[in-house]
């Protein structure tokens, strides 16, 4: 797209399923704070393509997905560009029917993701869609400054990701099987984080089988508090800044409860959990991707512990190209 055509854009739509999906929405919190006057809405594709929904003039599709084929985020494109939206791809495979179909749009070449969970294809679809919030707001010339930060972050995100596999595989590898001989969990996170916790939720649940959700740490007393007992354990994500004491008070009405935390930060301050996974990074505004991470080798190690095929989880395909 051209300066003037990404100047005109006014709304933003984030197509996606599962993984993809949770993308999305952590890009959408990056797009909100580097573009000023941007209305942005991320739906899940499957349910998205039957809705009688309305896009504004001045608005474009980002359409998300590793494979390029999900039928239901494909179809949710064709339906997009009928009623004459401007689309743009955030895809892994090249050649892909996605790719080929939509106006524009970034490969993220993250190479071929060899189990069926999707893992660092999130993290590219995050880095993409950041990439293009950056590239919206310098062509509107507003947010420089953050637009800046942004740009820094990015920059030094591959080597923070190395740094935290090569510092706390065998941490996490330890903490895992302490943690295998649970069948549930929650995964909690405000702001950014809560996109995180969800997208470390969906991958424990496809590879260890433990049935785990996501959730805003915040909505706690509103309904999954209810739910913790001795079968269940937690895994709180907590960053360092604003709202770093609400989360705290989340981590205290669960430990009240009985509940089993690990807390996954990149604080130093005193926190009382069962088990605090401490990250040191040089990140920021982008330190949720680094801590999805944490979450990711957590959950492969708890699915070896528990004995499963890492690569083909029970039930999955790679390329979901039914609906």
């Amino acid at each position: 797209m051209s300066a003037y055509e990404l100047r005109d854009i006014e709304h933003v739509t984030i197509v996606g399923c599962g993984t993809a999906y949770y993308a999305g929405l952590l890009a959408s919190y990056y797009l909100e704070q580097l573009v000023d006057d941007l209305t942005i809405d991320v739906v899940v594709a499957s349910e998205f393509r039957y809705r009688s929904f309305h896009m504004p003039k001045r608005s474009v599709a980002l359409i998300v997905s590793q494979s390029g084929e999900t039928a239901d985020t494909l179809a949710c494109l064709r339906e997009i560009k009928r009623r004459g939206v401007r689309t743009l791809g955030i895809v892994n495979a090249v050649g892909s029917t996605i790719a080929r179909e939509v106006d524009g749009g970034i490969y993220v070449h993250a190479g071929p993701e060899i189990s069926v969970a999707s893992t660092k294809a999130f993290t590219s679809q995050v880095a993409a869609m950041t990439m293009f919030g950056v590239t919206l707001a310098q062509a509107k010339g507003t947010g420089l400054q953050k637009t800046a930060e942004f740009v820094d972050e990015l920059s030094q995100l591959p080597n923070e990701i190395k740094k935290v596999i090569r510092t706390h595989q065998d941490e996490i590898k330890t903490i895992a099987k302490k943690y295998a001989r649970y069948d549930h969990a929650l995964f909690l996170g405000r702001d950014t984080l809560f996109p995180v916790a969800m997208e470390g939720a969906l991958k424990l649940k496809e590879i260890s089988y433990i049935q785990a959700e996501g959730y805003a740490t915040g909505e706690l007393k509103h309904g999954p508090l209810a739910l913790i007992d001795d079968r269940f354990f937690e895994l709180l994500l907590i960053s360092e800044g604003w709202l770093f004491e609400k989360s705290i008070s989340g981590l205290q009405e669960v430990k009240a409860r009985g509940g089993h935390v690990i807390v996954v930060t990149n604080s130093s301050k005193q926190i009382d959990a069962d088990v605090v996974i401490r990250l040191k990074t040089k990140l920021d505004t982008l330190a949720p991707i680094v801590l999805n991470v944490i979450q990711q080798l957590f959950a492969y190690y708890v699915a070896v512990a528990r004995g499963n095929d890492v690569d083909q989880p029970r039930n999955l395909a790679k390329s979901v190209t039914v609906e």
